[in-house]
C-alpha cells in the first residue's frame, strides 16, 4: 500500500484504548469502537477510565485534531477504516484456567458481516494457539467479500508504560498467510518499522504463542527467585544479595529477580492458567506440570506474607490495626485484577485484623472487589495508629519512607517489606522490628 491505511480498534479497554490513541500519535487516523457506551461517552469527553502515565494528554490532543474519534457503530467502522485491530479482553474464564474468548468470537463476528471490501483484521488479543486459525475461518465463511484476510499481532504492553511501549516496541510480530497480509500490516506499523524496530514474520500458532510464551517466561523468573527465597528464609541467607549475585550473568540478567510478593495483574496470572489449560487440551503434560509449579510458587508468597505479619504480632490479628500499603499489582497503574497486595490485605482481614488500605491510584479500585476494607486518602492517615505496616506495592512514595517519621505516627513500630525495596538495617535501627520475604 502506497498510502498509510485508516485504522480502526475494536474494543477500548487498557489495550484498545492505549493503541487507539497511540496509532494517531504515530501518523494515522483511527476510529476506536466499543459496545460499552459509557467507555465510548469517557473517551470522547477526553477521559481514559483507567490510570497510564502520559496517555490522557495524547487522548485529548488527538481528540482536539479530529483525527481520532470513537463509535459504537460496526458499520461505520467497517465504512472507514482498511485495517481493523481487535483488541478486545480474553478474562480467565470463572471457576477455570482457561480463557474467555466470548468477546473475540463476537468482534470478529460483529465486524464480519459489514465487511464488504477487501481489507485487513489483525488479532492483537492473547488467546490460546488455534483461535486465529478459527477466527480466520468465520471471517472466510461471514464476510461479504472473500478477500479479507486475517493477521495475528500480539501486545506486549507493560502497565505504567503502554505509551512507550506501543510508540517504540522492542519487536513487532506479524504472524500471516500471504504476501498482501504482510504488506498491509506492515504499512500500519511503518513508523515504527521505520525507527529501527525488529520485525518477525511468522505463522499464526507461532504468533499466538509468542505473547503466552513471554509471560510465562518472565512469570517462571519471578517464581524461581520466590523459590530460592524460601530457601534463603530456612537458611539465614539474604535473597537480594543473591539476586544480584547471580544478576550479574550475562545468560541471566538482573531483570525479573526481584523476590517479594510475586505477580499479579490482568496479563501473567491469567495467561499461565490459559496456557496451562490449552496444554493440557494439547496433551503437553510436561508444561502442564511445569507452569502449575510457578503459578503455585507465586501464590504461596501471599499465605508466607500473612505468616510473616502474624510472627510480629505475637500470633493472632485479632484487635490489631494493620496499614497495608499498595493496592495495585505494581506501581504506576490502579490495575487490582489478581492484585498479590490486595489478596494479602483481604487474608489479613479475615483472621480478625482492622485493615486500612491505602494506594496513590487503585483506592477506588480496590474499594470495589473489597469493600469491608477501610481505606485512606494519605499514608499518615494510613498507618496513623497502626499496629502493623505491610508496604505491598512499591510505589515511590512508600520507598522512600522515613523510619524515624513514620514512627511518630504508629502504635507499634513493626513492619513487613512485601516487596523488598526498604533497607532493614535503617529501619532496625530506628527501633522497627523489620521482616521481608527472603533476607535474614
Amino acid at each position: 500500500m502506497t498510502e498509510r491505511p485508516r485504522l480502526s480498534v475494536i474494543g477500548t479497554g487498557y489495550l484498545g484504548a492505549t493503541h487507539a490513541v497511540c496509532m494517531v500519535e504515530l501518523g494515522y487516523d483511527v476510529i476506536g469502537l466499543d459496545i460499552d457506551q459509557s467507555k465510548i461517552d469517557a473517551l470522547r469527553a477526553g477521559r481514559i477510565p483507567f490510570f497510564e502515565p502520559g496517555l490522557p494528554e495524547l487522548l485529548v490532543k488527538h481528540m482536539d485534531s479530529g483525527r481520532l474519534r470513537f463509535t459504537t457503530d460496526y458499520a461505520e467502522v467497517a465504512a472507514f477504516a482498511d485495517v481493523h485491530f481487535i483488541c478486545v479482553g480474553t478474562p480467565q474464564q470463572k471457576g477455570q484456567y482457561a480463557a474467555d474468548l466470548t468477546y473475540v468470537e463476537a468482534a470478529f463476528a460483529s465486524l464480519a458481516e459489514h465487511l464488504t471490501r477487501r481489507v485487513l483484521v489483525v488479532g492483537k488479543s492473547t488467546v490460546p494457539a488455534g483461535t486465529a486459525a478459527r477466527m480466520a475461518d468465520l471471517l472466510a465463511e461471514r464476510a461479504p467479500n472473500k478477500e479479507v484476510e486475517l493477521v495475528w499481532n500480539p501486545e506486549f504492553l507493560r502497565e505504567g508504560f503502554a505509551v512507550e511501549d506501543t510508540l517504540r516496541p522492542d519487536r513487532l510480530v506479524f504472524g500471516v498467510r500471504s504476501a498482501w497480509a504482510e504488506e498491509t500490516i506492515r504499512s500500519a506499523f511503518q513508523p515504527i518499522i521505520d525507527a529501527g524496530t525488529p520485525v518477525i514474520v511468522t505463522d499464526f500458532a507461532t504468533a499466538e504463542l509468542v505473547k503466552v510464551a513471554a509471560n510465562s517466561f518472565l512469570a517462571t523468573k519471578i517464581s524461581f527467585i520466590n523459590a530460592m527465597a524460601e530457601v534463603c528464609e530456612v537458611t539465614g541467607a539474604d535473597v537480594t544479595q543473591l539476586a544480584d549475585a547471580i544478576g550479574h550473568d550475562v545468560r541471566i540478567g538482573r531483570r525479573f529477580l526481584n523476590a517479594g510478593l510475586g505477580f499479579g495483574g490482568g496479563c501473567l496470572p491469567k495467561d499461565i492458567r490459559a496456557f496451562i489449560a490449552r496444554a493440557g487440551e494439547l496433551g503437553v503434560d510436561q508444561a502442564v506440570s511445569f507452569l502449575r509449579d510457578v503459578d503455585e510458587i507465586n501464590l504461596r508468597r501471599r499465605a508466607r506474607t500473612v505468616e510473616f505479619g502474624l510472627e510480629l504480632l505475637d500470633g493472632s490479628y485479632h484487635g490489631a490495626k494493620v496499614a497495608v500499603l499498595g493496592a495495585a499489582f505494581k506501581p504506576n497503574s490502579d490495575d487490582v485484577r489478581d492484585s498479590p497486595a490486595l489478596d494479602v490485605a483481604a487474608g489479613v482481614a479475615r483472621r480478625g485484623a482492622e485493615v486500612v488500605v491505602f494506594d496513590p491510584q487503585a483506592n477506588e479500585s480496590a474499594r470495589k472487589l473489597q469493600p469491608q476494607l477501610g481505606y485512606a486518602d494519605s499514608l499518615e492517615e494510613a498507618v496513623a495508629g497502626a499496629d502493623l505496616i505491610m508496604l505491598l506495592t512499591e510505589w515511590q512514595e512508600f520507598r522512600s519512607m522515613s523510619p524515624d517519621t513514620i514512627a511518630g505516627l504508629v502504635s507499634r513500630r513493626n513492619l513487613v517489606d512485601g516487596r523488598n525495596v526498604l533497607d532493614p538495617v535503617e529501619w532496625r535501627a530506628a527501633g522497627w522490628a523489620y521482616r521481608a520475604l527472603g533476607r535474614p
